[in-house]
């Protein structure tokens, strides 16, 4: 598979079955194939959309100083700013050639302590940076709901499956600044060839190169969306619980050609988690002789943990 398959979820949510089975059986092969999906239909409209990258801007445009307010290195990265290279990919030392922010999720004041998520970090210098991402998480969050009743009809399992687990979920919406690169990186790009932690990603910003996806031949394939289309693609919990039947494929973003090291570039991923204790036991239905059992039993909080000792964010 050379090019990203494109799925529009209006077929999954419109009330003709034969236009819902075929989003059905195009977005279980496509994660069955090489693990990303290009999807159109979503509930972000343009306006939001404009907003967010507006607002985005506006927070990686202050200075160095007033970002770091919002750093708090306690929660490990969970809530606000994340600094320039902090974060490297699995098995890599040399830091990623980005800085972030991350708002997580939205949880009823009288359920907080259930949870135990961090605050989310409200930025005093930019309101509307703080309410545009709320909006955002909340049409992702939307969005990946419908993703996965189409991928529990595809396991055979009933629709709505992952509603539940997904439900106040441990979610985080990240925008990242990659910034422009002003001297020869060593051995850093923009983001290190990775697998994502979560059920499903998905990506606003992939509309330029950069984004590369690894095929099932080797080969390093662009992964570019329309100007209306996110990029949605599996994660590990997810692959883990469908025993790799749904496809969590290594992914990268490259350093820019050298006459565009000068440009900034911006994507902002959704990582759909679940809440921290949905078991990610291998599913019954996907196995059998051929494919016996590949993963140990795991809950998402501790596998969740473990991942971000490994890339740097919890210190052991």
């Amino acid at each position: 598979m050379n090019s990203i398959p494109s799925v529009d979820l209006q077929d999954f949510i419109s009330e003709d079955q034969n236009r819902k089975q075929k989003f059905v059986n195009a977005i279980g092969k496509a994660y069955e194939d090489i693990g990303f999906v290009a999807l159109k239909g979503h509930f972000l409209d343009d306006t939001l959309v404009d907003n967010l990258y507006s607002e985005v801007k506006n927070f990686f445009d202050l200075p160095v100083a007033v970002k770091q307010k919002y750093e708090i290195p306690e929660i490990a990265g969970q809530r606000g700013y994340v600094s320039f290279g902090k974060e490297s990919a699995k098995g890599k030392k040399e830091g990623d050639l980005k800085e972030f922010w991350h708002f997580g999720q939205y949880v009823d004041k009288n359920e907080k302590a259930k949870y135990g998520y961090p605050d989310n970090v409200i930025v005093e210098e930019l309101p509307k940076f703080n309410d545009i991402g709320k909006q955002t998480y909340q049409m992702l969050e939307k969005t990946a709901k419908f993703v996965l009743r189409a991928l529990a009809l595809h396991l055979n399992l009933e629709e709505c499956y992952f509603d539940n687990y997904i439900k106040n979920g441990n979610s985080i919406l990240r925008p990242i600044h990659y910034p422009p690169i002003k001297e020869e990186p060593k051995e850093a790009v923009r983001a290190a060839a990775h697998g994502d932690i979560n059920l499903i990603t998905l990506l606003m910003g992939a509309q330029g190169r950069g984004l590369q996806v690894k095929n099932n031949k080797g080969e390093w394939i662009d992964a570019i969306a329309q100007p209306n289309e996110l990029m949605i693609n599996v994660g590990d919990m997810l692959s883990r619980h469908t025993n790799n039947k749904l496809k969590s494929t290594v992914h990268r973003v490259v350093n820019p050609p050298k006459e565009l090291w000068g440009t900034s570039r911006y994507s902002i991923p959704f990582f759909m988690h679940p809440i921290s204790d949905m078991k990610l036991d291998v599913l019954n239905n996907c196995t059998d002789k051929d494919n016996p059992k590949q993963f140990d039993d795991i809950t998402a909080g501790d596998f969740l943990t473990e991942r971000l000792i490994e890339l740097g964010l919890i210190k052991k």
